[in-house]
Formats: C-alpha cells, structure tokens, sequence
C-alpha cells in the first residue's frame, strides 16, 4: 500500500481490557503498543498517551480516531471521552470506527479473502454476539449491516440470508492488536478529505452496564 505524508494520527483501541495505541503519518502506522491493562484502563490511560506520544507533540497531530464499540463499556466510554476531548481541545478531525468494522478491514488486508463481505461477530453478554456485515473497497470499509445485538440463531439467519456470500470472521475477544487498522482507517479518510466534527463520535456499548 503506498504511503501518503500526511501530519501525524493518533488512534486508541480501549474497548477492551487491553490498551492499544498506534501513531504515525501515512497508511501504515509508524509506532503500534499494546498493553493488558485490566481494571487499570480508566485510571492509567492518560500517563500511557503522555508516554507514546513523545517525540511528537499534541500540537503535530492532524486527526484522531477511536474505536466506538461493539466492548466492555468502561473501555469503551473513557476511551470515547478521551479520544473527543483531545480533538475538541486541538480542534482536530475525530474518526469514530465500529470495534467490527476494524476487525473486518483488519482481517480483509491480512488474509486476502476471495469475497469483499465480511460478517464479524464478537460475544455479548448472556451467550449473545454482536454482528455486523462489512464491504471491503479500496477506499475503506463501508457498513452493509450495522452492528447490532443477536443470538445465535439470529446471526446465523442474518448471515444466511445476506444477499451477497460472506466470509465469517469471529472477533478475538481482545482487541488491541486493531489498532493499527484502526489509525489505517482515520488516514485514508483523512486523505479523502474527511472532517468529522469530535461530537459526531458516539460510543456503542450495544448492552447495560451491569
């Protein structure tokens, strides 16, 4: 994939009990971490940034983009919250990528699938998954079934009646190795002259907090 110069991105992957942070200009990330951070996400996150960041500044960074969920709600709120403060306050373009549609994209540039659907899922709460159908384009990924709750037997009946054959992809159930996709995702939309607003992001939590 060629690389484009572009200012720097920053993306964040919290929606697990992993951390995952990538920066970099162009397509491929120039820097990708992943930390297990378990319950420590919500209060450690900031001094992690503070850490990756360097020997960039704030002030160098052209966009962000965050994971939006399908995840644990923790993860996925702080790192929501973070992620549209940083742009708000540098007044910079926000990405917000379905947790799905990252693992597809991922998934698609890694293992060259015959088909350009992709139907992922990822547990939910109770033996219910999450779902969503994606179509891989040179451009990006677009959304042909958005992420929803259902049980098995829905998803399957989903999938089943699709009206284009899917390649089924189940989501590992820590997802902070996407992060490098998910930064991939930001800079090609960035490059196509994209500018989502940060209060454009919103999280999806797709279940309660219990």
């Amino acid at each position: 994939m060629d690389t484009i110069m572009i200012a720097y991105g920053l993306a964040l992957q919290t929606t697990t009990t992993e951390l995952g942070l990538a920066k970099g200009t162009g397509l491929e990330p120039e820097q990708v971490q992943v930390w297990d951070l378990g319950r420590s996400l919500s209060t450690d996150l900031h001094d992690y940034l503070q850490n990756f960041l360097p020997p960039q500044t704030w002030q160098d960074l052209a966009f962000v983009a965050i994971a939006q969920g399908p995840g644990g709600f923790t993860g996925t709120r702080i790192g929501m919250v973070t992620a549209r403060t940083l742009a708000q306050q540098l007044q910079i373009p926000l990405f917000a990528f379905s947790t799905l549609a990252t693992v597809a994209w991922q998934t698609a540039q890694h293992e060259g699938f015959s088909t350009p659907w992709i139907a992922v899922d990822y547990p939910a709460r109770r033996g219910e998954l999450f779902g969503g159908i994606y179509h891989i384009t040179p451009q990006g990924v677009e959304t042909a079934q958005g992420d929803d709750r259902y049980s098995p037997e829905q998803w399957e009946h989903t999938v089943a009646t699709f009206p284009q054959p899917c390649q089924r992809v189940t989501a590992a159930e820590q997802l902070g190795h996407t992060v490098g996709a998910l930064l991939t995702l930001g800079a090609m939309g960035y490059e196509r002259g994209d500018r989502p607003h940060w209060a454009q992001a919103q999280p999806f939590y797709g279940q309660h907090p219990v």
